[in-house]
């Protein structure tokens, strides 16, 4: 436990033994089982999640009643409804398992104590919220960009461990396609690597 979150946090900002007790002290493990709920829409967002082990998801749910998934996560990523989170506002998003998983939690009292003590923590945080603000950029970017082949092609370059591990028509819910869409999708591109 606490192995890969403290990987990934060493992959920005180095940690002393010392500063990693502290950080672990306001950490709580949390197994999900495949389908488990870890926030409902509307309550508050009173914890960001780490994926030490397993997979999640997080999406809204549209008035047709699908399901627009608007985030995945896996061993090493961060979760959150960070709207609610920040402002204290319900969640606008669901998150639940896709698999047995493994989260460490912090909550919102933890991190805002560790803002202020601990300058590594605020680092990390800050390179976390940028690298994410990018992502959600590049994906917006592409979507009015990219042909739809190409924007597939993009997510499964770029994370494919999930694009090898989650159910397509995830995916296609992902990227705001229907399963069939996404299955046409998928042959066009099979018969040109032909």
């Amino acid at each position: 436990m606490y192995d890969v979150y403290f990987g990934r946090f060493n992959e920005k900002v180095i940690l002393t033994d010392e500063e990693m007790e502290i950080i672990k002290a306001h950490l709580v493990p949390k197994t999900l089982r495949k389908k488990e709920v870890l926030l409902h829409e509307g309550e508050i967002c009173r914890q960001i999640a780490f994926v030490e082990k397993g997979a999640l998801r997080m999406y809204l749910q549209e008035e047709s009643g699908h399901q627009r998934i608007t985030q995945f996560a896996v061993e090493g990523w961060t979760i959150s409804d960070l709207f609610s989170f920040l402002t204290g506002e319900p969640a606008t998003q669901t998150i639940d398992a896709l698999e047995d998983t493994t989260v460490l939690l912090m909550s919102k009292d933890a991190h805002e104590a560790l803002l202020k003590q601990m300058g590594k923590y605020e680092t990390y945080v800050r390179m976390l919220i940028t690298n994410a603000y990018i992502a959600l950029q590049k994906r917006f970017t592409a979507s009015f960009r990219l042909p739809l082949e190409e924007q597939y092609q993009q997510f499964v370059g770029t994370y494919p461990q999930i694009a090898n591990r989650v159910p397509q028509h995830m995916i296609a819910s992902y990227m705001g396609l229907t399963p069939a869409t996404l299955s046409r999708l998928r042959r066009r591109i099979a018969l040109r690597k032909q």
